[in-house]
Protein backbone atom coordinates (compact mmCIF):
# COMPACT_ATOMS: atom_id res chain seq x y z
CA UNK A 1 0.00 0.00 0.00
CA UNK A 2 1.21 3.45 -0.84
CA UNK A 3 1.35 5.93 1.81
CA UNK A 4 1.09 9.77 0.69
CA UNK A 5 3.61 12.51 2.11
CA UNK A 6 2.87 13.34 5.51
CA UNK A 7 0.18 16.35 6.16
CA UNK A 8 -0.31 17.12 10.04
CA UNK A 9 -1.38 19.73 11.07
CA UNK A 10 -0.45 19.04 14.80
CA UNK A 11 3.29 18.73 13.64
CA UNK A 12 5.73 20.99 15.15
CA UNK A 13 7.84 20.73 12.41
CA UNK A 14 7.73 19.27 8.74
CA UNK A 15 8.77 18.96 5.38
CA UNK A 16 6.75 18.33 2.47
CA UNK A 17 8.60 17.12 -0.70
CA UNK A 18 11.77 19.24 -0.14
CA UNK A 19 14.61 19.51 -2.36
CA UNK A 20 17.68 21.54 -2.48
CA UNK A 21 20.12 21.74 -5.07
CA UNK A 22 23.94 23.58 -5.67
CA UNK A 23 25.72 24.71 -7.96
CA UNK A 24 28.58 21.71 -8.80
CA UNK A 25 32.08 22.99 -6.94
CA UNK A 26 34.40 24.72 -9.35
CA UNK A 27 31.44 25.28 -11.76
CA UNK A 28 30.84 28.24 -13.37
CA UNK A 29 28.16 30.26 -15.28
CA UNK A 30 28.68 27.75 -18.44
CA UNK A 31 28.62 24.63 -16.02
CA UNK A 32 25.42 23.72 -15.31
CA UNK A 33 25.89 20.52 -13.16
CA UNK A 34 24.10 20.63 -9.94
CA UNK A 35 24.15 18.44 -6.75
CA UNK A 36 21.14 17.27 -5.76
CA UNK A 37 21.70 17.73 -2.18
CA UNK A 38 18.02 16.82 -0.84
CA UNK A 39 14.98 15.47 -2.99
CA UNK A 40 11.40 14.95 -1.89
CA UNK A 41 12.52 14.62 1.57
CA UNK A 42 9.31 14.33 3.78
CA UNK A 43 9.61 14.46 7.41
CA UNK A 44 7.44 15.55 10.44
CA UNK A 45 8.51 16.38 14.04
CA UNK A 46 5.46 15.93 16.45
CA UNK A 47 5.85 17.97 19.71
CA UNK A 48 7.77 16.39 22.71
CA UNK A 49 8.94 13.49 19.92
CA UNK A 50 12.71 13.25 19.11
CA UNK A 51 13.20 12.42 15.49
CA UNK A 52 16.95 10.46 15.38
CA UNK A 53 18.90 10.97 11.23
CA UNK A 54 21.34 8.90 10.34
CA UNK A 55 22.86 8.11 6.99
CA UNK A 56 26.47 8.31 5.94
CA UNK A 57 28.48 11.06 4.85
CA UNK A 58 27.00 13.20 2.11
CA UNK A 59 23.45 11.59 2.28
CA UNK A 60 22.18 15.04 3.12
CA UNK A 61 21.82 14.95 7.21
CA UNK A 62 23.19 18.91 7.25
CA UNK A 63 21.53 19.91 4.68
CA UNK A 64 18.01 18.77 5.90
CA UNK A 65 19.23 19.91 9.54
CA UNK A 66 19.97 23.79 7.44
CA UNK A 67 16.20 23.38 5.81
CA UNK A 68 14.50 23.00 8.79
CA UNK A 69 16.51 26.15 10.91
CA UNK A 70 16.13 28.03 8.26
CA UNK A 71 19.51 28.25 7.23
CA UNK A 72 18.95 27.07 3.70
CA UNK A 73 15.88 27.86 1.26
CA UNK A 74 14.86 24.78 -0.55
CA UNK A 75 15.15 24.77 -3.88
CA UNK A 76 11.65 23.11 -3.84
CA UNK A 77 9.10 22.11 -1.67
CA UNK A 78 7.71 23.21 1.87
CA UNK A 79 8.88 23.87 5.30
CA UNK A 80 6.60 24.12 8.38
CA UNK A 81 7.58 25.55 11.34
CA UNK A 82 5.10 26.22 14.36
CA UNK A 83 2.09 25.55 11.80
CA UNK A 84 3.59 28.19 9.58
CA UNK A 85 5.32 28.24 5.99
CA UNK A 86 8.49 30.09 6.72
CA UNK A 87 8.96 30.72 3.27
CA UNK A 88 5.81 32.73 3.39
CA UNK A 89 7.01 34.81 5.44
CA UNK A 90 8.92 38.41 5.53
CA UNK A 91 12.42 38.54 6.07
CA UNK A 92 12.00 39.97 9.84
CA UNK A 93 8.82 38.14 11.33
CA UNK A 94 10.44 35.03 9.63
CA UNK A 95 13.74 35.32 11.78
CA UNK A 96 12.10 36.17 15.04
CA UNK A 97 9.49 32.97 14.36
CA UNK A 98 12.21 30.68 13.37
CA UNK A 99 14.41 32.17 16.83
CA UNK A 100 11.76 31.82 19.19
CA UNK A 101 10.90 28.06 17.56
CA UNK A 102 14.13 26.39 17.16
CA UNK A 103 16.71 26.18 18.41
CA UNK A 104 20.29 25.22 17.03
CA UNK A 105 23.34 22.81 18.58
CA UNK A 106 25.96 22.64 15.62
CA UNK A 107 28.94 19.77 15.45
CA UNK A 108 32.05 21.43 16.56
CA UNK A 109 31.22 24.18 19.66
CA UNK A 110 34.94 25.64 19.29
CA UNK A 111 33.95 27.01 15.46
CA UNK A 112 30.44 28.04 16.66
CA UNK A 113 31.05 29.99 19.72
CA UNK A 114 32.86 33.66 19.40
CA UNK A 115 36.19 32.99 21.07
CA UNK A 116 36.66 36.42 21.53
CA UNK A 117 33.39 37.03 23.55
CA UNK A 118 32.93 35.92 27.26
CA UNK A 119 30.12 33.18 27.40
CA UNK A 120 27.74 35.49 29.46
CA UNK A 121 27.64 37.61 25.78
CA UNK A 122 27.54 34.24 23.84
CA UNK A 123 24.36 33.03 25.78
CA UNK A 124 22.81 36.72 25.44
CA UNK A 125 23.16 37.18 22.12
CA UNK A 126 19.59 35.34 21.06
CA UNK A 127 18.21 37.25 23.85
CA UNK A 128 19.41 40.90 22.78
CA UNK A 129 18.59 40.25 18.82
CA UNK A 130 15.24 39.03 19.65
CA UNK A 131 14.80 41.72 22.49
CA UNK A 132 13.57 39.55 24.80
CA UNK A 133 12.08 40.99 27.94
CA UNK A 134 14.09 43.78 29.53
CA UNK A 135 18.07 43.65 30.09
CA UNK A 136 17.96 43.29 33.40
CA UNK A 137 15.83 39.70 32.80
CA UNK A 138 17.71 38.85 29.92
CA UNK A 139 20.75 38.55 32.71
CA UNK A 140 18.87 36.51 35.16
CA UNK A 141 17.93 34.72 31.83
CA UNK A 142 21.76 34.18 31.45
CA UNK A 143 22.17 32.70 35.01
CA UNK A 144 19.70 30.53 35.07
CA UNK A 145 20.87 28.77 31.41
CA UNK A 146 24.20 28.14 33.53
CA UNK A 147 22.81 26.47 35.89
CA UNK A 148 20.30 24.40 33.58
CA UNK A 149 23.47 23.21 31.57
CA UNK A 150 25.32 22.16 35.02
CA UNK A 151 28.12 25.25 34.26
CA UNK A 152 28.80 27.31 37.32
CA UNK A 153 28.10 30.98 37.30
CA UNK A 154 32.07 31.66 37.31
CA UNK A 155 31.99 30.62 33.60
CA UNK A 156 30.14 33.73 32.87
CA UNK A 157 33.53 35.96 32.39
CA UNK A 158 35.21 32.88 30.64
CA UNK A 159 36.25 32.95 26.91
CA UNK A 160 35.68 29.70 25.30
CA UNK A 161 38.92 29.28 24.55
CA UNK A 162 39.52 28.73 28.35
CA UNK A 163 36.87 26.04 28.62
CA UNK A 164 37.12 22.28 27.63
CA UNK A 165 35.26 20.90 24.55
CA UNK A 166 32.05 19.70 26.61
CA UNK A 167 32.08 22.88 28.59
CA UNK A 168 31.92 24.61 25.45
CA UNK A 169 28.94 22.36 24.20
CA UNK A 170 27.37 23.36 27.16
CA UNK A 171 27.28 27.16 26.25
CA UNK A 172 26.36 26.05 22.70
CA UNK A 173 23.04 24.42 24.33
CA UNK A 174 22.56 27.00 26.75
CA UNK A 175 22.75 29.34 23.71
CA UNK A 176 20.22 27.01 21.70
CA UNK A 177 17.95 27.17 24.85
CA UNK A 178 18.26 30.80 25.50
CA UNK A 179 14.55 31.61 24.22
CA UNK A 180 12.92 28.26 25.12
CA UNK A 181 12.21 26.89 21.86
CA UNK A 182 9.93 24.07 21.67
CA UNK A 183 12.32 22.59 19.18
CA UNK A 184 16.18 21.79 19.72
CA UNK A 185 17.95 20.31 16.43
CA UNK A 186 21.29 18.62 17.56
CA UNK A 187 23.71 17.89 14.55
CA UNK A 188 26.04 15.51 15.99
CA UNK A 189 26.62 17.33 18.79
CA UNK A 190 28.79 14.86 20.27
CA UNK A 191 31.10 13.67 17.28
CA UNK A 192 33.83 16.30 18.08
CA UNK A 193 34.20 15.87 21.67
CA UNK A 194 36.36 13.19 23.52
CA UNK A 195 35.26 9.90 24.28
CA UNK A 196 34.99 10.69 28.08
CA UNK A 197 32.77 13.66 27.75
CA UNK A 198 30.18 12.61 24.82
CA UNK A 199 28.04 10.72 27.16
CA UNK A 200 28.00 13.46 29.49
CA UNK A 201 26.57 15.96 26.78
CA UNK A 202 24.34 13.12 25.30
CA UNK A 203 23.22 12.65 29.16
CA UNK A 204 22.58 16.24 29.29
CA UNK A 205 20.31 16.42 25.94
CA UNK A 206 18.22 13.39 27.22
CA UNK A 207 17.79 15.43 30.77
CA UNK A 208 16.50 18.44 28.89
CA UNK A 209 14.34 17.41 27.03
CA UNK A 210 12.71 15.28 29.71
CA UNK A 211 12.53 18.53 31.59
CA UNK A 212 11.64 20.76 29.62
CA UNK A 213 9.04 19.04 27.14
CA UNK A 214 11.48 19.32 24.26
CA UNK A 215 10.82 17.97 20.88
CA UNK A 216 14.45 17.13 18.96
CA UNK A 217 15.59 16.40 15.71
CA UNK A 218 18.91 14.48 16.38
CA UNK A 219 21.36 14.06 13.56
CA UNK A 220 24.71 11.51 13.79
CA UNK A 221 25.89 8.67 11.61
CA UNK A 222 26.17 6.60 15.09
CA UNK A 223 22.89 4.39 15.25
CA UNK A 224 23.61 3.27 18.63
CA UNK A 225 23.54 6.55 19.62
CA UNK A 226 20.68 7.68 17.58
CA UNK A 227 19.09 4.36 18.55
CA UNK A 228 19.17 5.67 22.52
CA UNK A 229 18.13 8.73 21.97
CA UNK A 230 15.44 8.37 19.59
CA UNK A 231 11.66 7.73 19.68
CA UNK A 232 11.34 7.60 15.60
CA UNK A 233 14.23 6.77 13.26
CA UNK A 234 14.91 8.26 9.56
CA UNK A 235 17.14 6.66 7.13
CA UNK A 236 18.66 9.13 4.96
CA UNK A 237 20.53 7.75 1.38
CA UNK A 238 21.81 10.18 -1.26
CA UNK A 239 19.68 13.11 -0.76
CA UNK A 240 16.36 11.09 0.31
CA UNK A 241 14.10 9.88 2.51
CA UNK A 242 14.36 5.60 2.42
CA UNK A 243 12.85 4.78 6.14
CA UNK A 244 11.28 5.87 8.64
CA UNK A 245 10.35 3.73 11.86
CA UNK A 246 9.67 3.94 15.26
CA UNK A 247 13.27 3.12 17.09
CA UNK A 248 11.64 -0.51 18.50
CA UNK A 249 11.38 -1.63 15.03
CA UNK A 250 15.16 -0.74 14.01
CA UNK A 251 15.90 -4.59 13.83
CA UNK A 252 12.92 -4.48 11.72
CA UNK A 253 14.30 -2.61 9.15
CA UNK A 254 12.89 -2.55 5.72
CA UNK A 255 15.20 -1.06 3.46
CA UNK A 256 18.44 -2.99 2.63
CA UNK A 257 20.13 0.00 4.08
CA UNK A 258 18.50 0.43 7.17
CA UNK A 259 19.57 -3.23 7.61
CA UNK A 260 23.50 -2.34 6.34
CA UNK A 261 23.59 0.40 8.40
CA UNK A 262 22.59 -1.73 11.63
CA UNK A 263 24.90 -4.62 10.63
CA UNK A 264 27.51 -2.18 11.38
CA UNK A 265 26.63 -1.54 14.89
CA UNK A 266 28.24 -3.82 17.86
CA UNK A 267 25.59 -5.83 18.86
CA UNK A 268 25.72 -8.88 21.84
CA UNK A 269 22.38 -10.09 22.10
CA UNK A 270 21.37 -10.99 18.58
CA UNK A 271 24.84 -10.33 16.75
CA UNK A 272 24.06 -9.72 12.15
CA UNK A 273 26.49 -10.54 9.63
CA UNK A 274 28.06 -7.70 8.60
CA UNK A 275 26.39 -6.73 5.26
CA UNK A 276 29.03 -5.47 3.07
CA UNK A 277 27.89 -2.57 0.25
CA UNK A 278 29.47 -3.28 -3.36
CA UNK A 279 29.72 -1.38 -6.09
CA UNK A 280 30.26 2.14 -6.75
CA UNK A 281 29.28 5.24 -4.73
CA UNK A 282 26.67 7.40 -6.85
CA UNK A 283 27.47 10.80 -7.13
CA UNK A 284 25.03 13.61 -5.98
CA UNK A 285 25.37 15.49 -9.37
CA UNK A 286 24.50 12.23 -11.74
CA UNK A 287 22.54 10.61 -9.33
CA UNK A 288 21.11 6.89 -10.43
CA UNK A 289 17.90 6.33 -12.11
CA UNK A 290 15.16 4.51 -10.19
CA UNK A 291 16.51 4.06 -6.57
CA UNK A 292 19.63 5.30 -6.38
CA UNK A 293 20.68 2.88 -3.51
CA UNK A 294 20.28 -0.12 -6.08
CA UNK A 295 24.23 0.19 -7.31
CA UNK A 296 25.45 -0.94 -3.81
CA UNK A 297 21.91 -3.07 -3.28
CA UNK A 298 22.48 -7.53 -3.20
CA UNK A 299 18.98 -7.32 -3.83
CA UNK A 300 18.57 -4.99 -6.97
CA UNK A 301 16.64 -5.89 -9.93
CA UNK A 302 16.23 -4.04 -13.32
CA UNK A 303 12.81 -2.68 -11.72
CA UNK A 304 14.84 -0.80 -9.05
CA UNK A 305 16.22 1.52 -12.08
CA UNK A 306 12.95 2.77 -13.33
CA UNK A 307 11.69 4.83 -11.27
CA UNK A 308 11.89 5.85 -7.53
CA UNK A 309 9.90 3.28 -5.24
CA UNK A 310 6.82 4.65 -3.88
CA UNK A 311 6.25 4.99 0.11
CA UNK A 312 4.63 1.97 1.54
CA UNK A 313 3.85 1.23 5.10
CA UNK A 314 4.59 -1.74 6.63
CA UNK A 315 1.55 -4.03 7.39
CA UNK A 316 2.47 -4.82 10.87
CA UNK A 317 3.25 -0.84 12.23
CA UNK A 318 1.78 1.65 9.91
CA UNK A 319 4.29 4.28 11.69
CA UNK A 320 6.82 2.35 9.67
CA UNK A 321 7.01 3.83 6.08
CA UNK A 322 9.84 2.55 3.20
CA UNK A 323 10.69 3.37 -0.16
CA UNK A 324 11.92 -0.07 -1.60
CA UNK A 325 10.76 -2.36 -4.52
CA UNK A 326 12.45 -5.34 -2.57
CA UNK A 327 11.80 -5.01 1.06
CA UNK A 328 13.66 -7.29 3.84
CA UNK A 329 10.87 -9.40 5.10
CA UNK A 330 12.96 -12.94 6.05
CA UNK A 331 15.39 -11.65 8.68
CA UNK A 332 16.82 -15.08 9.26
CA UNK A 333 19.21 -14.77 7.05
CA UNK A 334 20.37 -10.96 8.55
CA UNK A 335 21.93 -12.92 11.88
CA UNK A 336 24.27 -15.17 12.92
CA UNK A 337 25.23 -17.37 16.26
CA UNK A 338 27.65 -15.50 18.26
CA UNK A 339 31.26 -16.53 18.36
CA UNK A 340 30.33 -17.60 14.09
CA UNK A 341 34.05 -17.34 13.18
CA UNK A 342 32.64 -17.39 9.20
CA UNK A 343 29.71 -15.38 9.10
CA UNK A 344 31.44 -12.68 7.83
CA UNK A 345 33.34 -13.83 5.05
CA UNK A 346 29.74 -16.22 4.05
CA UNK A 347 28.16 -12.68 3.91
CA UNK A 348 30.78 -11.17 1.93
CA UNK A 349 30.41 -14.11 -0.44
CA UNK A 350 26.51 -14.01 -0.91
CA UNK A 351 26.31 -10.06 -0.76
CA UNK A 352 29.24 -9.61 -3.81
Amino acid sequence: MTAPSPVNPGSLAELREVSVEHRAPGGSLLNRDRVHALTGADVTVAPGETVGVVGESGCGKSTLVKVLVGLQRPTAGTVMLGGRDIWRLGTTERRRHIGRTVGMVFQDPSTSLNRRLPVERIIADPLDVQRWRSPRERQQRVGELLHLVGLPSSARDALPTHLSGGQRQRVAIARALALEPALLVADEPTSALDVSVRAQILNLLMDLRERLGLAMVFVSHDLQTVRRVSDRIVTMYLGRVVEELPVARIERGRHPYTQALFSATPGLLRPMRPIPLTGPVPSAVRPPSGCPFRTRCWRATDTCATAMPPYAEDSADPAQRYRCYHPVTDYSDLHRPAGSADGADRSTEEHV
